[in-house]
């Protein structure tokens, strides 16, 4: 009984089919996730017989912890091995709040997005994580919060690869991860991150869910930002915040623009003149992202992050217009924490397991 390929609905399915009584089936998944995936089944209300088959079963996290990295900063950076070779990356971030953490999780082995400030993207994209691998990664971020006295009560898609490229596994991974019926984090602590793919974009949209949404913009002007982002070149970055507007208002979510900041490429008064204008008075937050060094893009060039003055006057310029804009902090810098860097330094670290199981996008 592999409970990563289960929500409620499923399970009962699979419980009937066992002779075992269907109500058992969010008892049994809130204490699989409250638990990380690593719960003990000494409840007595479970029945000897279904217990013995729960405590039988082999783990069913598709992904293995192959490296920790941990930063002077606290933040975490785990090198998750996969089943066919593949690694993939996920990082625990300490909140403010003692008590609190943050995670952030991929969704592809790889990007075809072709960003060039971006190390994931150099080695193209290999595949897309199918569910269970998404959610596998939230299991361990949950555990490892756990051992250092936190909670993880905020997670974004927003780690290697485009979500809106592999919608169906991200919808299969938000159902169990956000999901109260669940005991997990709840919709509104959810951020689904994307370049702006308008049509994907819209789906999201109208699919309903109660999560938020970050849009990597990095550029105002369309010729520059097809420049760093050369997938871009499909959307204009009028459509895409006409898309992200779209989607604040039918799910009443204020919308962040993600801008990663490049000293001399798009961090000049004039680019923040541009996103001010292109932003137009929306009730949209822009986080100002200093760029954290990976050496030289796709394309060759090497890019640097701005001074910290320089990153000030950028934000205090968007607020001059009326723009409600921050700086990101800069975490992990000590420990390869830009998407993709630690997997590209380590490469494959294939470990004995059963093949992913493939997770689609079925919301309850």
């Amino acid at each position: 009984m592999n409970l990563l390929s289960h929500n409620v609905r499923s399970l009962e399915g699979a419980l009937a089919a066992l002779g075992e009584p269907a109500l058992h089936a969010t008892r049994i998944l809130r204490r699989f996730y409250g638990h990380h995936g690593r719960p003990d089944w000494a409840d007595p209300r479970l029945g000897r017989r279904l217990r013995a088959l729960l405590e039988a079963a082999p783990d069913p996290n598709p992904t293995r912890i192959l490296e920790r990295v941990e930063s002077d900063d606290g933040t975490l950076k785990l090198l998750l091995g996969l089943s066919d070779g593949a690694t993939a990356e996920a990082v625990l971030m300490p909140s403010y709040r003692e008590e609190e953490a943050s995670a952030c999780v991929s969704t592809q082995v790889g990007c075809a997005m072709r960003c060039d400030f971006c190390a994931t993207t150099r080695g193209g994209l290999v595949r897309n994580l199918e569910g269970p691998e998404i959610v596998g990664q939230f299991l361990h971020l949950g555990a490892e919060a756990q051992e250092r006295g936190r909670a993880l009560k905020r997670l974004v898609f927003m780690g290697m690869g485009e979500p809106l490229n592999n919608l169906d596994a991200v919808l299969f991974a938000i159902e169990r991860i956000a999901s109260p019926a669940l005991g997990a984090l709840g919709w509104r602590r959810i951020t689904v991150s994307t370049v702006g793919l308008v049509p994907e974009l819209d789906r999201l949209t109208a699919l309903g869910l109660g999560v938020h949404l970050a849009v990597s913009l990095h550029a105002a002007d369309d010729a520059l930002r097809g420049q760093i982002v050369p997938t871009a070149k499909r959307f204009k970055v009028a459509d895409i915040v006409a898309a992200a507007r779209r989607f604040q208002e039918r799910r009443g979510r204020i919308v962040t623009f993600s801008y990663c900041l490049l000293a001399d490429v798009n961090d000049r008064d004039a680019d923040a003149d541009a996103l001010a204008d292109v932003l137009d008075g929306s009730r949209s937050h822009v986080n100002v992202i200093p760029y954290n060094a990976i050496g030289a893009g796709l394309s060759g060039v090497v890019y640097a992050r701005p001074s910290a003055e320089r990153v000030e006057h950028f934000v205090e310029r968007l607020r001059a217009r009326g723009v409600v804009a921050h700086v990101r902090d800069a975490r992990g810098d000590d420990v390869s924490a830009a998407c993709g860097q630690l997997r590209e330094r380590r490469g494959p670290h294939p470990f004995p397991s059963p093949p992913p199981l493939r997770g689609r996008g079925e919301v309850s």
